[in-house]
């Protein structure tokens, strides 16, 4: 599966992309904002490990590259749920530091979104922030995603307990072809 979109494409993890994976995924305040099963330093060999881990995945759209101008950028999957909530995913997502300020993770978010709705049978797609993250806050209300609740004393990070701002996106808000 590949995504094209005005300024990025989002596709498969490639061997080849440990270098810039490795390379944007050390940053601190990228590990600050997600679960912590992301490693902090993350190094090549953590790199290496994610790249094969994605490439054995039948779910095509679970961990998928951010591309700009050629180079990885960044990060977007979504993981989906079971049981009674079968069409619902989780979306997650990062972008490098250099990278950031440009609007790639709302174009990210967007053309992520609108594949889920379209092609993967979801009902809603969701994404928990802590309630720290102002930016990824604005990414999603910018890409349509609707603040649901707020998830009080929700999640331990780096000994902070902190609360988690649930936003959602369902399949009766998308815009026709979504």
């Amino acid at each position: 599966m590949i995504l094209e979109s005005p300024s990025l494409t989002i596709r498969p993890w490639a061997p080849a992309d440990a270098g810039a994976l490795a390379m944007h995924a050390n940053d601190r305040r990228i590990w600050e904002n997600v679960r912590d099963r992301f490693p902090h330093p993350y190094t090549r060999a953590d790199a290496e490990a994610w790249i094969a881990f994605c490439e054995e995945q039948d779910d095509p759209a679970r961990n998928l590259a951010i591309e700009a101008a050629g180079e990885v950028v960044g990060a977007i999957g979504l993981e989906r749920f079971d049981d009674v909530h079968r069409n619902t995913a989780e979306l997650g997502y990062w972008i490098g530091a250099p990278f950031r300020g440009r609007g790639l993770a709302t174009e990210a978010v967007v053309a992520m979104t609108r594949y889920g709705l379209a092609h993967l049978g979801l009902e809603r797609i969701q994404a928990g922030v802590f309630h720290w993250n102002d930016a990824s806050a604005r990414v999603l209300v910018k890409a349509g995603y609707t603040l649901e609740g707020r998830l009080r004393r929700h999640a331990v990070k780096e000994g902070r307990v902190g609360d988690v701002l649930l936003y959602a996106r369902v399949r009766e808000e998308a815009s026709p072809g979504e």
